[in-house]
């Protein structure tokens, strides 16, 4: 029975080896998009004004105002567009396949997106399903729920929700292919969704809180999921300028079963215990245990002197914004060509702008997720290990030497790897996690490298540079490459380089 985050990452993984082979079965290849059969759907407005800002921009701007405007359903088809649609198709004997503007392994996109309304102009208050692929809501409660999810979280702001968003994630559209290993995943792919909420927010000029921290079983029932096969993951909070009313809110009822059962995707599905007994064991919250301990904790990769950033940095060549979503794309096209030094500057300005969330909301702490990176084809830029430092905007060396071809033999010997100019590296100690924030504190790290993992994406987009996240590699081979100390492992490797053409 796996009951901490370093059981299930050990357990998880990958030894050269000894991964045992794995067929897909094809014929129940899970869907990817999830309907409400017999709700009439909402078609949210297509005839929005588009957004002109540039990214690099945009993430220095300052943050809105603590009380949000009143926004309407066109803001909110907006919003949701930018945090997660279909950006092109693809036809091909096995049927249409269609990419969005989110990075996901294996493209199998687990994440689901929900919308609880109060006040919103041009749609009653309720709770909604966002179809992707419709651009439209279906409903499925009737009412404002906004204060009633204010107290299913834990350290919320006290502010009533003009807006919630919940992000789940469905279990067997990741473990259809990565098997226990797939709540990794799950984690990555929905931090990234969130990641592209956050930037809709910071264009919209809303305040945003995004939550880890909430009652799990609570949120799940709301949202009418079967939870062994679908769970909240995230909540996403918009609020007012008004205190939650103390009113008295009934016990909420059960869905009916023929919503419920929409968290099946596939007509034969198999269930893999490590993931449910993962996000079982982080259910309690817990508040912080152990202080003792400072992230990053790493001593090897904690270098004795540092380089700063500088206040700026710009190609002058960025794109748009709105355009970067919807032509972002994961890139394996890489080419033995140098990336520029302000554009290497650009992408680590990027990870340092507003990173550090509301320090009372202990359920995003930056401090539990240690970022390094290595370079090989840079301008001026010497070739070895570097850790960044993202609070005090600064970086150095840890050791010199090419490293992008042996990570590669690492990330399951996938030879385009080498050809990136800059390998970023997301790490944490999954033993350091259990110890200050219980199991629970997997889903914090996870998902919060999953979020800088989209920001590189997206940043590397504008800069007209190529970018691939790699969440397969081997485990131990990957921590004695690097260095790491102290039980530390790599989470997320995310690859960015010159390529032939950016797709578009």
């Amino acid at each position: 029975m796996i009951k901490t985050a370093s059981q299930y990452h050990d357990f998880t993984g990958y030894i050269r080896g000894k991964i045992a082979g794995h067929y897909l079965d094809w014929q129940n290849q899970p869907n990817v998009f999830k309907e409400y059969q017999g709700i009439e759907p909402i078609p949210l407005p297509e005839d929005i004004p588009p957004l002109k800002q540039n990214l690099l921009s945009l993430l220095k701007e300052e943050g809105a105002d603590s009380a949000s405007k009143r926004i309407d359903i066109s803001d909110l088809a907006l919003i949701l567009r930018l945090t997660c649609c279909l950006t092109a198709k693809v036809r091909s004997a096995g049927g249409d396949f269609y990419y969005r503007n989110t990075a996901s392994a294996g493209a199998l996109y687990p994440t689901e997106i929900y919308a609880a309304t109060s006040g919103i102009k041009g749609i009653d208050d309720g709770l909604y399903h966002f179809e992707i692929h419709r651009q439209s809501l279906s409903t499925l409660r009737s009412g404002d729920f906004a204060d009633h999810i204010s107290r299913f979280i834990f350290r919320p702001a006290g502010k009533s929700p003009h807006l919630v968003i919940i992000f789940s994630a469905i279990c067997f559209r990741s473990s259809w292919k990565y098997r226990d290993r797939a709540y990794r995943y799950h984690l990555l792919d929905t931090g990234h969704v969130i990641e592209n909420l956050f930037f809709a927010m910071k264009a919209l000029r809303l305040p945003l809180d995004v939550y880890y921290d909430f009652n799990d079983r609570e949120i799940n029932r709301l949202i009418g999921v079967d939870d062994n096969r679908e769970v909240a993951l995230a909540v996403a909070v918009v609020c007012g300028s008004g205190s939650v009313r103390d009113l008295e809110v009934p016990s909420i009822e059960k869905l009916p079963e023929n919503l419920i059962s929409r968290s099946i995707v596939s007509g034969h599905e198999i269930d893999y215990p490590a993931i449910n007994e993962i996000h079982r064991a982080g259910e309690m919250y817990e508040e912080k245990k152990d202080h003792s301990h400072e992230f990053p904790v790493s001593p090897s990769l904690i270098p004795k002197t540092w380089q700063r950033l500088q206040d700026s940095f710009s190609s002058g060549q960025e794109i748009e914004y709105p355009r970067c979503l919807f032509m972002r794309r994961s890139s394996r096209n890489f080419v033995d060509a140098p990336i520029s030094s302000n554009k290497f500057f650009s992408l680590l300005d990027s990870l340092c702008l507003n990173y550090h969330p509301n320090p009372e909301n202990a359920s995003i702490d930056s401090s539990m997720l240690s970022i390094g990176f290595i370079a090989e084809n840079i301008e001026d830029i010497t070739s070895g290990l570097y850790v960044l430092d993202t609070i005090k905007r600064r970086f150095e060396m840890v050791s010199s030497g090419s490293l992008t071809e042996m990570m590669s033999h690492v990330c399951l010997d996938q030879e385009w790897l080498k050809s990136a100019g800059i390998h970023f590296l997301f790490i944490s100690n999954p033993g350091l996690l259990d110890r200050k924030y219980g199991p629970r504190g997997y889903r914090y790290a996870m998902m919060t490298a999953g979020r800088m993992g989209q920001r590189i994406y997206i940043s590397a987009t504008s800069l007209g540079l190529g970018c691939c996240g790699i969440g397969a590699f081997y485990d131990n081979e990957a921590a004695d490459l690097i260095g790491l100390s102290n039980d530390s492992r790599l989470l997320y490797l995310v690859a960015v380089g010159r390529v032939k053409r950016l797709l578009s």
